[in-house]
This record gives structure tokens, sequence and C-alpha cells, in this order.
């Protein structure tokens, strides 16, 4: 499954408090500007975060993604390096400009990025 792609500065500053230029809220896929659509590499980080969110039954996927996050903040204490070191945004990341990762994923893949504790950026 895709993400349904809606372009809104709007929705998108407000589910992100203002830090993200795409943010995935299951089904959407909400973008800042019109000419994100075109980006593949970013439309493919989403959409990893669809699959990531499907395979965990979406209510659960943000518990941990917010739980992970606090957690992380607390370790680095920096909003970018805590969000960056998110293990379902390290997958996301990692594999955003292989388009065709979705395909080869396996399920449960984000949980190997829990596994690896090292410290991005």
């Amino acid at each position: 499954m895709k993400g349904k792609v809606i372009v809104s500065a709007f929705w998108t500053k407000f589910f992100s408090w203002g830090k993200a230029q795409a943010i995935t809220i299951f089904p959407f896929i909400f973008l800042k500007h019109p000419a994100y659509k075109k980006d593949k590499v970013l439309i493919n980080h989403e959409n990893i975060h669809i699959r990531q969110a499907l395979e965990l039954v979406i209510i659960p996927f943000y518990f941990l993604y917010l739980t992970e996050f606090m957690f992380r903040l607390i370790q680095y204490r920096h909003f970018f390096k805590a969000y960056l070191n998110i293990s379902f945004e390290r997958e996301a990341f990692q594999n955003e400009e292989n388009l065709y990762y979705l395909r080869e994923r396996k399920v449960f893949s984000s949980f190997k990025y829990l596994r690896s504790w090292k410290e991005k950026a």
C-alpha cells in the first residue's frame, strides 16, 4: 500500500510542529510544497513509514514511534539527533534511495534498526 499524497503546508506544519517538509499520518502523506510530489526519494521515505505503520496495526506504530522519540530526546538532549536515531527513521533514511526497497523488504525490518545503537548525526 502506498500513502495518499496531500499537499498542505498547514497540516504538515501542524503534525510535525513545524519541523518537517513531509510527514506520514496513516494513510496520508502530507507534503509542505507541491514540488515535493516529484521527489521520488522523499515519497519513498514516507511510504516506508506507511508500511511500518501497517505491519504494526497503525496505532501501536505511532505509540512506539513517539515513545522511542522521547527516549532518544532524553538520551541525546537534541531534537534533530533524537529524530534521526528513531529506529523507524533509521530504516527509512537508510533505504529511501532504493526505490525497490518496499518490494524486497521483510516484515518488521524496522526492529533490526532498534538493536543498532550506533549514533547517527
